[in-house]
Order: structure tokens, then C-alpha cells, then sequence
């Protein structure tokens, strides 16, 4: 069976169950745990002959051979049991639970999937398939995963800047569904081409990754899987531990990262008369330059942290990190003085599934500890200000950051020019700022624009009503978000009060 009439029927199952109220997730759930039991199996059998540490009792065949309310209690029970192993097969199954009520069309799934021979399925096509699946998930909103999925074309214009090579280490300290991962894998195959050594590195010993939500960890894993990342019976290249918590167990060669956003990070637990409160979480590491609980300030520590002395990192944060004091300075002046901070990409709003995001991506390489700083100039790329993306109608792709790519010249990014000047070019978004100039802003913030917001100046171009609708709604929301916040941070106060 070809890629098109695999990608049709996967599809077509998934808007037959939705009418039993089975979202895209829980769709996408199943056909982890099943797509995973089926290859097991055929990894069981000649040629491979593997044995990947699934009990007879819970095979694949064991599902295949029962029907009704029998399979119903049997599925349950699989997904359970499977969960308290070790290993890939653990991490796949951890928490499972089975989402499909209808055993008859539990059983059309399982023979959907039985269909066909996923070990031989190319990987870019069953790659393909799952991909697929999860940027459906991320836009249904309701189901709130479109925080773990970061725009596909975003990270490979980031990948295209960064030039990983073979044999190097890259990690992801909040991997989500593994989108950074899938799009190093595949420069390194497009761009190279790889000897033996270079090919099992890539396969075993290239990816590091922390989610601490057993449901995504789950999509990340079964997404590299299908990407021919790691084995079958192979050990989990992705931890379920907060990876803020302690250091790195080991330094890598790079750090792409699109930490969760959510200014503070918070613990829920029950007091003394059995009600639940929330307390701010801060993170007391040694290696940290400041003490705080802003989420997005301790990920930017901990990716320096993370990296070798020549290691380099691409991380996408939100507005804050930008222009926050206390903390957010410290961070910043420490991280120019460590490290190279060389690139900044001011994104525009409407290209997240999570509403009313303002975000850049960071881009700094580190060094050995010196006396100087090592941020001589930071380039800053605009590509916010009288830009408009909407995620259905226009929503951002590779082309669009294709200027900046150029200008930010991943051959050399030393010899860079600018496309801004003040008389001959002042609609230009490239530019930079010295060290001194950054360090003389008050709290030393990196929240610079210099273009003219020409809707504010020319009504003649004003975006379309429901581009404009659009973004007054990912204002407005944006606004709710910084409200909550607040409101989060004052309630402690007003219970003590």
C-alpha cells in the first residue's frame, strides 16, 4: 500500500471516531500504543527476530485474537501492565489509558493497522503520517496542545541557521513533540552524506530531550521512533524529569529550545484544612546567576548551563526575558558577558497555536570563562513590526524568514551587513547594536524596534477586517494572559491578608 492511501484511511478513521467525541489527541494516543505493538511484532519475526520485551500474553496477536467487551477489558489491561516496564517501551505506555469505548471500532483500528507493514513503511512517509496527526492536534484548541508544538517551518529556519554536523550532541530541555530533533535528523541526512560511525551516532547518541508531560513524551518519543531515531527496544532518549531541577547530566555541542511559555513556574499542593494552593517554584542551583521563579529566565540559565565550552544554542522566548528587571537583568548582562549573544529574531504574533504569544528567538554561542565579555554586537532581525500572520490564512512559512536566514549568513555569520541605515534605507529590518549601547539601555533591555508601525500612520494599509479581527483577538488575549498572571501572583497575599 503507498503513502497517500495510508495517510487517507489513518485520516479517515480518526473523522469517524471524532463523531464519537474522540479528539485528534486521544486518536493520536492509540495509534501510538497500537502502531507500536504491530511493529513490535514484526520486528519478532524473520528477518529481525528481535525480542523487545512485550510478554506473549500482551503481543499484538493477543489483541487481533480477541473481539467485544473481551477486547475491551484486554486492551486495558495490556496498556497497563506495559506501563511498568523499563526502557522506550515504558515511556510509550506510561500512563496509558484506552480512550476508544467502542470496542468495534477498537477492533477496526487494530485491523487498520494490521493492514499494513510499518517496519517497511519508508520513514519520511510513516514520519509523514504522525507529523501530520500532531499539527492537527495542535490546532484543535480545546485540547490545549498547541503549547507543544512549535511551527514546523520556525524551527527550520532556526535549523538552517544553527548548521548542526555529524558526530556533534543536541539537546532539548523541553522537547515537546520533538519538532527541533525531527529537523536536525533531517538536515544532517540532507546535507551530509554519512559514513557508518556517523549514521549510529545519528540514530543513538545525537538526541537528549526532557517532557515532563507523560502524554506529549509519549508523541515525541513514537514520533523519533517512526524517524528511525533510536530502537524499538532501545532506552528512552527523552527523560520525564524537569530538567530545571538539576544540572545537565552532560555538557552538549547545541541547544535548540522552545521552553513551555508561562512567566512563573508553580507546585500545587494540599494545606492544612485540605485545600489546594499553588506555590511559586524556585530553582536553588548553584550554577544559576540569579534565584527566581520566572519559568523562561531559568530555561535561558539552564541552556547555558547545558552547553560546552564551544557549544551554541537557539531558544525561543517570549517578550519578558527581553525587558524584565530584577532577575531578567541579571540574567541578561551575565549571559552577554558569558557568551556570545550574537542574534536576535523578533517574531510576530499569530504563528503559535498558544494565543497572543510575543516571542524572539536567542541565538549565542559560549566560551571559556574570560575577563571581558564575550557579546561584542548583537543584530537584531524585525520581523514583527507591520507584519501580519493569521494561522489559517497566512500562516508563517519557510519563505518568510527567508531574508532573515540570509542576512544572519550561517557560512560566515561574521561577515554580516546590515539592511537598515538611517537616510538610505530606514525601512530596513536588519541591524546591530554594540555591547556599550545595549549595557546604557535602562535594565539593559533588548526590547528594541526602530521601524514605523505604518498602521498607525497609513490608513490606506491597513491588513484585511479579518486579519485586523485576528490580531486585536491575540492582543486582547495576550493582555487576559498578563492579567492572570498578576492575579495569580496576588492571590498568596490577599488569602494571608
Amino acid at each position: 500500500m503507498n503513502a497517500e492511501s495510508i495517510v487517507s484511511r489513518v485520516w479517515s478513521f480518526c473523522t469517524t471516531l471524532r463523531d464519537d467525541g474522540v479528539g485528534y489527541g486521544d486518536y493520536l494516543e492509540q495509534l501510538t500504543y497500537l502502531i507500536f505493538l504491530k511493529m513490535a511484532d514484526e520486528y519478532s519475526k524473520p528477518p529481525h527476530n528481535r525480542d523487545v520485551g512485550i510478554p506473549k500474553k500482551y503481543n499484538w496477536q493477543s489483541l487481533r485474537s480477541k473481539k467485544g467487551a473481551e477486547l475491551e477489558v484486554h486492551y486495558v489491561t495490556l496498556l497497563r501492565e506495559l506501563g511498568t516496564h523499563k526502557g522506550m517501551l515504558g515511556q510509550i505506555f506510561t500512563k496509558s489509558q484506552n480512550k476508544i469505548q467502542d470496542p468495534a471500532k477498537l477492533s477496526r483500528l487494530i485491523e487498520m493497522i494490521n493492514d499494513n507493514e510499518w517496519v517497511m513503511v519508508r520513514a519520511d512517509t510513516k514520519g509523514k503520517i504522525y507529523e501530520g496527526l500532531l499539527e492537527k492536534n495542535a490546532e484543535d484548541t480545546k485540547s490545549g496542545a498547541g503549547q507543544y508544538f512549535t511551527p514546523r517551518d520556525l524551527i527550520k529556519a532556526m535549523v538552517l541557521c544553527m548548521r548542526p554536523e555529524p558526530l556533534q550532541t543536541i539537546a532539548d530541555p523541553s522537547c515537546g513533540t520533538g519538532g527541533f530533533f525531527l529537523a536536525a535528523y533531517d538536515y544532517l541526512v540532507d546535507n551530509y552524506k554519512l559514513d557508518k560511525k556517523q549514521k549510529q551516532f545519528l540514530k543513538h547518541d545525537t538526541f537528549l530531550g526532557n517532557e515532563i508531560v507523560a502524554n506529549t513524551r509519549r508523541l515525541c518519543l513514537m514520533n523519533m521512533f517512526l524517524h528511525n531515531i533510536g530502537e524499538i527496544d532501545g532506552e528512552s532518549a527523552v527523560s520525564g524529569t524537569d530538567a530545571l531541577v538539576a544540572p545537565s547530566p552532560v555538557s552538549v555541542d547545541m541547544v535548540l529550545a522552545n521552553p513551555p511559555f508561562g512567566k512563573k513556574s508553580s507546585m500545587t499542593f494540599t494545606n492544612e484544612e485540605g485545600e489546594q494552593e499553588k506555590d511559586d517554584l524556585v530553582y536553588n542551583r548553584q550554577d544559576f546567576w540569579s534565584t527566581t521563579s520566572n519559568k523562561q529566565l531559568n530555561f535561558v540559565q539552564h541552556i547555558r548551563s547545558m552547553l560546552k565550552t564551544t557549544g551554541r544554542a537557539a531558544v525561543v522566548v517570549p517578550d519578558n526575558v527581553l525587558f524584565e528587571g530584577g532577575a531578567g537583568e541579571t540574567v541578561r548582562k551575565r549571559l552577554m558577558e558569558t557568551t556570545d549573544l550574537h542574534t536576535i529574531l523578533r517574531l510576530p504574533t499569530g504563528i503559535f497555536y498558544a494565543n497572543g504569544v510575543k516571542a524572539n528567538v536567542l541565538f549565542f554561542d559560549n566560551h571559556p570563562a574570560a575577563k571581558a565579555p564575550w557579546t561584542k554586537e548583537i543584530w537584531f532581525y524585525d520581523y514583527r513590526t507591520n507584519v501580519h500572520h493569521t494561522l489559517k490564512k497566512k500562516p508563517l512559512r519557510l519563505e518568510h524568514l527567508q531574508e532573515f536566514i540570509d542576512c544572519y549568513n550561517p557560512e560566515n555569520r561574521h561577515q554580516r551587513k546590515a539592511t537598515w541605515t538611517e537616510k538610505r534605507n530606514p525601512e530596513g529590518r536588519w541591524r546591530k547594536y554594540t555591547y556599550k549601547e545595549i549595557l546604557a539601555r535602562d535594565k539593559t533591555s533588548l526590547d528594541i524596534f526602530w521601524l514605523k508601525d505604518k498602521s498607525l500612520a497609513d490608513l490606506d494599509n491597513l491588513p484585511e477586517p479579518d486579519e485586523l479581527a485576528e490580531e486585536i483577538i491575540e492582543n486582547l488575549e495576550a493582555g487576559l494572559a498578563s492579567f492572570r498572571q498578576v492575579l495569580a501572583s496576588l492571590e498568596p497575599s490577599k488569602e494571608a491578608s
